[in-house]
């Protein structure tokens, strides 16, 4: 961590450079969840959005793009955000000769990068994804009193009946492990099983409010607590947090398959 690019001054190299992206060993967090090497208790993605992806065509002329990455949990690491958007900007004076061969270009320096096979795909910019809205329950408007800003398992836990149900959440916060800047996000809860105390819930994702660790960290954390409290037979967990650098990161961890749609919500 003493090499992380993070809160240091670096120059913006703008010319073609992998060597720049930077990884980080997820399973120092894991250890830290209960979670061993090689017995995840969850399946999922890391999608990352990036905004700001351009290169120069054959003949000097600038190009511009959107461009989707989807990174498997199982990876043994993720990609270090101010890394990635670093390797990203070192495209902007470098000539490549098409789509396919940046496409290539991506995928094999971050699949190489986090040792698992990454997903690409590279959006026209007039193509992005649309506004959505997320659809269950709000638990926002819950009239709560609070103290403690360091999350609390202890707040979680069930009301009895069974259910079927999502929740979701604006007022997740937590902070770089690095910087100690806010990383704000959306998180939603898709269970089956005895029904979670909302308020409970609530209180236990603000919790994460002066929190630092990485976006995918947290959301791993939420997972694991939630399904040790909380005992669902079905569960997934997802963040959707804002950009940052032209980048917005969007964890998903599931007890189940799934392959879940990349969506944007309105701040990102």
């Amino acid at each position: 961590m003493k090499d992380i690019l993070l809160g240091k001054d670096v120059e913006y190299v703008d010319t073609y450079s992998p060597d720049l992206l930077f990884p980080i060993a997820r399973q120092q967090s894991r250890d830290s969840l209960g979670v061993a090497a090689g017995q995840l208790p969850f399946t999922g993605v890391d999608i990352w959005n990036a905004y700001e992806l351009s290169w120069l065509n054959a003949k000097g002329k600038p190009q511009v793009a959107c461009a989707e990455f989807r990174f498997p949990c199982e990876s043994s690491a993720i990609v270090e955000s101010k890394s990635f958007k670093l390797y990203l900007n070192s495209f902007n004076q470098t000539v490549v000769r098409d789509r396919a061969e940046l496409q290539a270009r991506l995928v094999q320096d971050l699949s190489a990068c986090v040792q698992a096979p990454v997903d690409v795909i590279i959006h026209n910019v007039a193509n992005g994804n649309a506004i959505s809205q997320l659809e269950g329950v709000c638990l926002d408007d819950l009239d709560i009193s609070l103290s403690s800003y360091s999350p609390d398992p202890l707040l979680l836990g069930n009301v009895g009946q069974q259910v079927e149900e999502t929740l979701y959440s604006h007022l997740l916060r937590s902070l770089c492990p690095v910087t100690a800047q806010p990383d704000w996000a959306s998180i939603v809860v898709q269970y089956t099983g005895p029904q979670i105390n909302h308020e409970g819930l609530l209180k236990y994702l603000i919790g994460y409010r002066q929190h630092q660790e990485f976006h995918e960290q947290c959301v791993e954390r939420i997972f694991t607590d939630i399904s040790a409290a909380c005992d669902p037979q079905r569960l997934s967990v997802r963040a959707l947090y804002t950009r940052r650098g032209g980048l917005d990161i969007n964890p998903f961890r599931a007890s189940y398959p799934h392959d879940p749609q990349n969506i944007r919500l309105n701040r990102q």
